[in-house]
């Protein structure tokens, strides 16, 4: 079976052109599947329009977040109401092109896990998206060790057991791919249409960089140092601890000959406390501070959204029945 999960937030003019295109497309695979849009807390008539569709087509089901919780909670919501063998995410935009969908089914037919789309020739602004998606996506590259030129783009065709191994938070739904290597998943990029935003404007832009540096900065801790943090938190923390012992000893045989370090040396001797304290700091408050962050979403098995209901022809579930 199938699963094609789209969030949507806000965009009421593509939903019913996007809804007839998929499914002509799904249509001719001949397999059986389900469409599940998720809505996230759209404020314009989105999901109206899809909750008539799910009225008249049993296929396809829409589930309603309480709030706006992100594009990566939005994916997360569908993934875990996907009943699907094979899961396709793709945005609800109309710049991903459903056409595409059977390139990226190919590869996982071929025995990958993971068919990642590549927009080889992007048509957004170059200098608000282009260039700043090449820097951040070689970044990517070099922090995760997974070859792709497109990490960003949602469009990617998964198996479903490999989304079971992957818990999602924050804005790390770039870094599925990541993620999922790390459990041994074969990943492939696929190459395809990258069409110019018919209706609206983009929901990210610039300000979005720095939260991506930051992810960048954190799956690169996890996917190196999850298993054995100490081997990032204890080289530096001894480095710390070792130099301001030298400073405070230095300090230590300064005073035994006589010297008044504090007139002297105050501000030495400042540093290598705090030299020494910063070593401590990290052996304490960052190791405990990543271990507890993980443990508090996976190990508890914490959701990161709250569904307000779920729309489909033979269900009605309102007001967080699930």
């Amino acid at each position: 079976m199938l699963s094609i999960v789209i969030p949507i937030h806000n965009e009421e003019p593509a939903i019913l052109p996007l809804y007839d295109r998929l499914t002509a497309v799904l249509e001719n695979l001949r397999k059986p599947y389900e469409i599940i849009f998720v809505d996230d807390a759209s404020t314009d008539r989105s999901f109206d329009l899809l909750a008539n569709l799910a009225e008249t087509d049993s296929r396809l089901r829409v589930v309603r977040l309480r709030r706006n919780f992100g594009q990566t909670a939005a994916l997360a919501a569908g993934f875990d109401e996907a009943r699907g063998d094979v899961i396709v995410s793709l945005d609800g935009d109309l710049q991903h092109d459903p056409e595409d969908i059977p390139l990226l089914l190919e590869k996982i037919d071929e025995g990958y896990d993971i068919a990642s789309g590549w927009r080889k020739n992007r048509m957004d602004n170059a200098v608000t998206r282009k260039i700043p998606s090449m820097v951040a996506n070689w970044m990517m590259k070099r922090t995760s060790g997974v070859d792709l030129h497109d990490f960003g783009t949602t469009f990617k065709a998964y198996r479903a057991e490999v989304l079971k191994d992957v818990n999602l938070y924050g804005e790390l739904h770039r870094f599925i791919p990541a993620l999922a290597s790390f459990y041994g998943a074969r990943v492939i990029e696929v190459p395809i249409r990258n069409i110019e935003r018919p209706n609206g404007s983009s929901h990210y832009g610039l300000s979005r960089t720095l939260r991506v540096f930051f992810d960048i900065l954190t799956i690169g801790f996890l996917l190196r140092y999850l298993t054995r943090p100490m081997h990032f938190f204890g080289k530096w923390g001894l480095a710390g601890i070792a130099l301001g012992s030298v400073v405070l000893l230095s300090m230590l045989v300064k005073k035994i000959g006589g010297q008044d370090i504090i007139a002297e040396h105050g501000p030495l001797l400042f540093a290598g406390a705090m030299l020494w304290f910063a070593g401590l700091m990290l052996f304490s408050t960052g190791l405990i501070g990543e271990v507890l962050m993980r443990t508090y979403f996976e190990s508890q098995g914490r959701r990161i959204y709250a569904v307000r209901e779920i729309r489909s022809r033979h269900e009605h579930l309102v007001d967080g029945a699930r």
